[in-house]
């Protein structure tokens, strides 16, 4: 395999596959920190020249880590005929194919099932940024638990009322306000401080009681190690979906204290225990560096270890795929410029892989990016048919201590783009009068009261 070209009189040579993918990523100051990332802005055009004419096949033969769990089970869900048909066909070749204007997204789906994320990784390297917003927006990936979200004209929210001491009545009260916002047809799903069964489950009793007294249609999920999720479940927990942070290498996947075998056994317990009726009913989160911040890298860059995220997560057919890429830090993603980019990499390459992607233009307050650099991600990811966002109280998580989207930001994003709750949700919304037919709050919406009177919360 042929990885040299010459530009402007020089001639660019690289070692291996890993490195072409590497320094034909847009910069990200974690594969800076690596020194893997592109020396100079030629450096990066030359290796994007250089992966825009590798073939689809060497890529194939070429993973970035050979003896990994993560590969394994990529490559085993590769669609042969589907590959055989598309093989030798070039990376550049893969990206015009995806953007012409005559291409539509059921031919788009179709190939994709014989890529490997590698092959997903490359094509995204190629792309401007409205490329992937274009690219992505021609995919629609449904998905159903207890309702289904995901569908045209439809834009859906995670409810996270999370709280710093799992206070009962701090989150119940956070649940009626998101709720009076529109917010929760994804998912109402709380981030636990106390990793137990104990609080697991009270936490899962908590949500489901609210749920099934409001007859609210929608799922539940609490986000502590599928472990704990699974034991809880077991011993007769309540919960639609299971959750669980995801890697790209099998280094990094044991440090979340995970495999395949612990994932293969969770989505068996949820399927037989599990509250909703599915078929999907798995919920992951995964974001650039994750890999990185474990050590656990290979020397890959981050956004080829986040398509390989992908490819891992795929086997699952979950419900949810949330992207929380700016979570980390600088040390990941530096600054606005490098977030925005990040979420429209991610949010694109888990389409193409088949996933149900909702997305987080998170950032935390150590880092150089602010609220305008996230709302510009926000509206960009929304134009490019995002499943979800976050619903959080003022954007402000006061437990993970992390800015992410608002209720405020949710309803203004529907407004937008002339987007609705999951179906069922907006019927429900519309009977509770917060939301009126055509989709817009009432003078009610954002009256927390509605709950409160009813369930005897003490503010």
């Amino acid at each position: 395999m042929l990885l040299k070209t010459k530009l402007f009189g020089r001639t660019y040579s690289f070692e291996d596959l890993k490195e072409v993918l590497a320094k034909a990523n847009e910069e990200k100051s974690g594969d800076m920190l690596l020194g893997i990332a592109a020396r100079t802005s030629l450096e990066r055009v030359a290796a994007k020249v250089v992966l825009s004419e590798t073939t689809l096949e060497n890529i194939r033969v070429n993973p970035v880590i050979e003896d990994d769990e993560v590969t394994r089970v990529i490559e085993n869900q590769v669609n042969e005929r589907v590959f055989s048909e598309i093989k030798n066909w070039t990376v550049g070749y893969l990206r015009e194919y995806i953007l012409k204007h005559s291409t539509t997204g059921l031919e788009i789906k179709r190939i994709s099932k014989g890529l490997t994320s590698e092959m997903i990784a490359g094509v995204a390297k190629l792309m401007t940024n409205m490329d992937l917003v274009y690219g992505a927006k021609k995919i629609r990936i449904s998905a159903t638990a207890n309702t289904e979200i995901g569908c045209e004209g439809t834009l859906s929210f995670r409810l996270q009322p999370n709280h710093p001491t799992d206070d009962v009545d701090s989150i119940l009260i956070s649940m009626m306000e998101g709720l009076s916002y529109g917010c929760g047809d994804a998912v109402i799903g709380i981030n636990p401080v106390e990793d137990n069964v104990s609080s697991t489950t009270k936490l899962m009793n908590l949500m489901n009681d609210f749920v099934n007294e409001w007859k609210i249609p929608t799922q539940t999920c609490v986000l502590s190690h599928i472990s704990t999720q699974v034991e809880a479940v077991k011993k007769g927990a309540p919960v639609s979906i299971l959750f669980q942070s995801v890697a790209g290498t099998e280094t990094a996947n044991k440090g979340f204290g995970i495999d395949e075998k612990l994932l293969d056994e969770a989505q068996q317990v949820i399927a037989k225990y599990g509250s909703a009726p599915g078929p999907n009913l798995m919920y992951f989160e995964t974001g650039q560096g994750s890999e990185m911040s474990l050590a656990a890298d290979h020397g890959v860059d981050e956004m080829t270890l986040e398509a390989r995220t992908y490819g891992y997560a795929k086997k699952y057919s979950p419900f949810m795929v949330n992207n929380v890429s700016g979570f980390i830090g600088p040390e990941t993603l530096y600054n606005g410029k490098q977030m925005t980019r990040a979420n429209l990499e991610d949010h694109f390459m888990g389409k193409l892989t088949g996933l149900p992607m909702g997305m987080a233009p998170c950032y935390t307050n150590h880092t150089s990016m602010d609220q305008n650099d996230q709302e510009n991600a926000t509206m960009l990811l929304a134009m490019a048919g995002a499943n979800y966002y976050m619903g959080v109280p003022v954007g402000d998580d006061i437990m993970l201590s992390y800015q992410d989207t608002s209720f405020h930001d949710d309803v203004t994003l529907r407004e937008l783009l002339n987007l609705k709750p999951a179906k069922e949700f907006f019927a429900w919304l519309v009977e509770h009068e917060l939301l009126t037919k055509d989709g817009k709050l009432t003078a009610r919406a954002g009256d927390a009261s509605i709950f409160i009177n009813k369930c005897g919360v003490k503010l």
